[in-house]
């Protein structure tokens, strides 16, 4: 899997972690597509994965992730937001362009998800 997580995402989901899990666990993390901002996210702080969840796992931190979040996830950079307008994954594909449908948006940065645990 070719996915990588920046510091705010992976200090955002080790506090996840560390507070909601038990040593072991890790962030099941279910990625659909979300229209012109490019992905939304849905997560949950889970004991192990489910039998059809791969683990990528990054200095520590683990994902649990589903086979369709492994694809739509594929070269995809993991970010974390949080400001006062918004609050959430944010997900940076290289390959992808900005959303046609938004004029101010100039780069290849997907509005953040405002995803929620679950």
């Amino acid at each position: 899997m070719n996915i990588s997580l920046t510091p705010a995402a992976h200090k955002f989901i080790r506090r996840l972690v560390m507070f909601d899990g038990a040593p072991g666990s890790g962030l099941r993390l279910l990625v659909t597509p979300g229209g012109c901002s490019g992905l939304s996210a849905e997560f949950s702080v889970q004991a192990a994965p489910a039998g059809n969840e791969a683990v990528f796992t990054q200095d520590g931190v683990k994902l649990f992730l589903p086979a369709e979040s492994r694809l739509l996830l594929d070269g995809i950079t993991i970010d974390f937001v949080d400001s006062p307008a918004k609050t959430g994954f944010a997900f940076i594909d290289p390959k992808k362009d900005a959303c046609a449908c938004s004029s101010s948006q100039s780069t290849a940065f997907a509005e953040p998800a405002l995803s929620s645990a679950k």
